[in-house]
């Protein structure tokens, strides 16, 4: 091969094939940065004419002479582009690849062919199972018949013997053949149905009670691969269950042993019911799916969801349809246990005396504790009066501490009064040596009597030269208050306020009566005690004075009072300092209720969240059922019919206070300033400032909104403004009354009093036209006035009730006619009067009411 070969020929010392035509030079990249280049011809297509094709087509093709030489297979592996070992492996491949395509068909169709035959087989083996089944039967059915066959003939000969007849002997074979035929026919009906169950069973698959054969057959025809169409159209036998359903199945049938061949056992419990309980609480006592709850009611024909709440007849049914046992509670039993029994006495320790000053308004009380605490509580009171309760605690020289609650004396603050008294060990009568016994001081008494403490007589004002306290002690005689001067246990001491003069000995006679009551409370245990006074402060919240009579109550503890609750975020003094706890008998203010509870309301720490708001739910639903009941009846006849008999008048008001005891006071004595034609009441009365809600309700009600010591903020005076809701703002009880009364008078319809006039007696009776009937008259006491008001006397009996319509003197109309002078009259729509009747003139005012 020549230089010029080497270098154009390629791998392998081959040339290159080449295309004629045009040649060009390309450069070929291979793996690991090797390259060569190739040259490449490029062919020419020649457009070929109808003449060229056809002389194409006549020409034949002749092999070069390097052509001729090659075989068929170099020839065919040249055509493919393959070398004749890459070819030759190929169709070595293809050879074995078919030889086991034969090797598999052949051996499929020897498996089709064994299972065609072990089929057969199985078939025959079924077959001639229930044919020796069938013949077995028959052989029992047939000895059997024999046997009774030839009891029967043997019972006919004993009773031939016995009888003499022979008869039922010939008789009972033939009878005895036909009963065994019977039975033949009987048994051969059963044995075709039992081979049609047993054929059943073995096409139905393998089971319990299917025979082996059956079961090999179901085992096979599982094995036989996938549904075929030859399969499905093979035989009488259908399409078998595949390997997945079985599993389910098996599965299914494993979970129902496992429950115990069914439902699991029923757990009965005990149901706690209540008067009401809702849909959910009553699944979640029994332990059941709410739903299921609520299926059965929509059984029964109830539409319920699981909020609405049930009776405890319709609960009781419930709880006894789903298998449980009731136990019924009534609803107020959730307050059982809420404040404890008395503690044992050698857990108690001494606690401080709580004292509360009572009496008549301006008698000095604050003044009297401001001596005591060295403090000025009166500047900070509007008009010099005490309107809600204080607490405080005093620490004496000697070491000793007395609280005192200061009530107002006013006679709106009764019920305040009536708390304190309820929530002390000892009172303290405040009289003013100059006034003497007053009404507000006989009512503080009362309340005293009432909760059994002891009253301490504190004669204050003796610095002032009217004072007479020898006639303050006699007039508390009519009220069987009967001081040590006069024989008598209470003790009564003489003070001044202003002068501090008598209250170390006021101290004395507390802490002597204190130690006669032995006073002692159990510190060690949760506190529980009495609301003094709430209110609603802005940015504090709800904020309650309380006061702690056993226990101790601590920060952070969960506290029920009244109708709220909430946990204890802060508990501040009087002096305004944080307290971490407060034991017995200390006050203090206790911040992180859910709104302002009513004073005298009992408090107690409760375990835990679920409890406290148990409690607050029930007092919330007992305070609505109560105002619910108290507007009458519910039905809408009801009400029309209330407001036709009913011809009351009332003033709506919205009172909002400082403290919930001063709006509680306002109300209660607006209530008391009507009467049977007109009354006011305050149709909202909260502690807190004037809101929107507030405004929004006055409009609604047409009511004005009492402010007491409160202010409306920015948005609620806008409100009111653009609503026309009038905002009355007040800091003494005395002018609300006022204006509330003034309004109430103003309501009233104005008094009308007859005053009488005169007489006068028909003297004639004239028919003329056009007018009727005019009385000739003679005056004969007083005036008779045009206008006025007569009444027709016959017989000294009242017969008509009228005006006057006509009063002339002779033929002019006159205003009025005297005593002694004759006049003409006609009376308004009326003309039956005689001769000799007699005419009683009146006229009627009208006077302004008051209350």
């Amino acid at each position: 091969m020549s230089d010029a070969d080497e270098r154009n020929s390629g791998p392998g010392g081959r040339r290159p094939l080449t295309l004629r035509g045009g040649s060009g030079t390309v450069q070929q990249s291979f793996s690991r940065g090797r390259s060569k280049s190739v040259v490449v011809e490029k062919k020419r297509k020649r457009a070929v004419s109808p003449k060229d094709a056809a002389a194409q087509g006549a020409k034949t093709t002749v092999p070069t002479a390097k052509q001729a030489k090659e075989s068929p297979l170099a020839a065919k592996a040249r055509e493919l582009g393959l070398s004749e070992e890459e070819l030759i492996s190929r169709q070595r491949a293809i050879q074995r690849a078919r030889a086991e395509a034969a090797e598999r068909a052949a051996e499929r169709q020897k498996a089709e062919e064994a299972r065609s035959e072990r089929a057969e087989a199985d078939k025959r083996k079924l077959e001639e199972l229930k044919k020796r089944e069938a013949e077995e039967e028959i052989r029992k059915e047939r000895e059997a018949a024999e046997a009774a066959a030839a009891a029967e003939a043997a019972a006919a000969q004993a009773a031939m013997a016995e009888d003499g007849d022979a008869a039922p002997a010939r008789k009972d074979p033939a009878k005895a053949k036909d009963k065994d035929r019977d039975r033949s026919d009987d048994a051969e009906s059963a044995l075709e149905e039992m081979g049609g169950r047993v054929k059943r069973k073995g096409a139905a698959g393998p089971g319990r009670g299917t025979p082996a054969v059956a079961r090999q057959k179901g085992s096979d025809r599982r094995r036989s691969g996938k549904l075929t169409i030859q399969n499905v159209l093979e035989g009488d036998e259908g399409r078998q269950r595949s390997l997945a359903s079985v599993r389910r199945a098996r599965e299914r049938e494993k979970q129902r042993r496992q429950q115990g061949g069914g439902e699991r056992e029923k757990i009965t419990r005990e149901v706690v019911l209540p008067e009401a309980i809702t849909v959910q609480d009553l699944a979640a006592r029994m332990a059941e799916r709410a739903a299921d709850v609520v299926k059965y009611l929509m059984k029964q024909g109830q539409m319920v969801r699981v909020n609405d709440v049930l009776d405890q007849d319709t609960a009781e049914l419930i709880v006894s349809d789903f298998g449980h046992v009731v136990k019924r509670v009534s609803e107020s039993d959730v307050e059982t246990g809420f404040i404890a029994e008395d503690d044992p006495e050698d857990t108690k320790k001494p606690r401080p005396p709580v004292v509360t000053v009572m009496g008549h308004v301006d008698h000095g009380k604050t003044s009297l504790l401001d001596a005591l605490r060295a403090t000025d509580v009166v500047a900070g009171e509007a008009g010099g009066i005490t309107q809600h309760i204080g607490a405080y605690q005093v620490n004496l020289k000697s070491g000793e501490k007395i609280t005192f609650l200061d009530t107002p004396g006013h006679a709106a603050f009764s019920a305040m009064r009536a708390r304190g008294a309820q929530a002390t060990d000892i009172v303290i009568l405040v009289v003013a040596a100059d006034d003497g016994v007053m009404p507000q001081t006989v009512e503080a008494i009362k309340h005293a009597k009432a909760s059994g403490a002891p009253i301490i007589v504190a004669v204050n004002k003796m610095d002032k030269p009217d004072a007479n306290p020898n006639k303050v002690l006699q007039d508390l005689l009519q009220h069987e208050i009967v001081v040590e001067q006069m024989s008598g246990d209470v003790q009564a001491i003489e003070v001044s306020a202003l002068k501090k003069t008598g209250l170390d000995n006021l101290t004395e006679a507390i802490t002597l009566q204190a130690e006669l009551l032995e006073l002692k409370a159990n510190p060690d245990r949760p506190g529980d005690g009495v609301v003094v006074e709430s209110q609603v402060e802005q940015g504090r919240g709800s904020v309650a004075t309380v006061l702690v009579k056993r226990g101790t109550l601590k920060r952070g503890d969960i506290v029920v009072a009244g109708a709220q609750w909430g946990r204890v975020r802060a508990l501040i003094d009087e002096r305004g300092q944080q307290l971490k706890e407060i034991g017995p008998s200390q006050p203090a203010e206790i911040l992180g209720l859910d709104g302002a509870p009513e004073p005298g309301e009992l408090f107690a720490v409760v375990e835990n969240e679920a409890r406290a708001r148990e409690i607050a739910d029930y007092r919330q639903r007992q305070k609505r059922q109560a105002a619910t009941g108290s507007g009458g009846g519910a039905s809408l006849e009801q009400m029309m019919a209330r407001l036709q008999q009913s011809e009351q008048q009332e003033i709506h008001v919205v009172i909002k206070a400082d403290v919930q005891g001063s709006a509680e006071a306002i109300a209660q004595s607006l209530e008391k300033l009507g009467n049977e034609e007109v009354h006011a009441r305050a149709i909202h009365a909260a502690p807190g400032g004037v809101n929107e809600s507030d405004v929004m309700l006055a409009k609604a009600s047409k009511a004005p909104v009492i402010a007491f010591n409160v202010r409306a903020n920015k948005q609620a005076r806008e409100l009111a403004e653009a609503e026309g809701v009038e905002i009355r703002y007040y800091s003494i009880i005395y002018n609300v009354l006022d204006d509330i009364k003034a309004a109430l008078e103003g309501m009233l319809s104005p008094e009308q009093r007859e005053t009488f006039i005169g007489y006068a007696e028909i003297l004639e009776v004239f028919n003329i036209t056009k007018v009727g009937k005019v009385a000739g008259c003679r005056v004969t006491e007083g005036v008779v006035k045009r206008g006025s008001g007569v009444r027709l006397l016959r017989d000294d009996t009242v017969i008509h009730e009228g005006k006057l319509k006509t009063l002339k003197r002779f033929k002019d109309e006159v205003p009025e006619v005297r005593a002694g002078t004759e006049c003409g009259m006609a009376f308004e729509s009326y003309e039956d009067i005689q001769k000799g009747d007699l005419i009683e003139c009146f006229e009627i005012t009208e006077v302004e009411r008051k209350l």
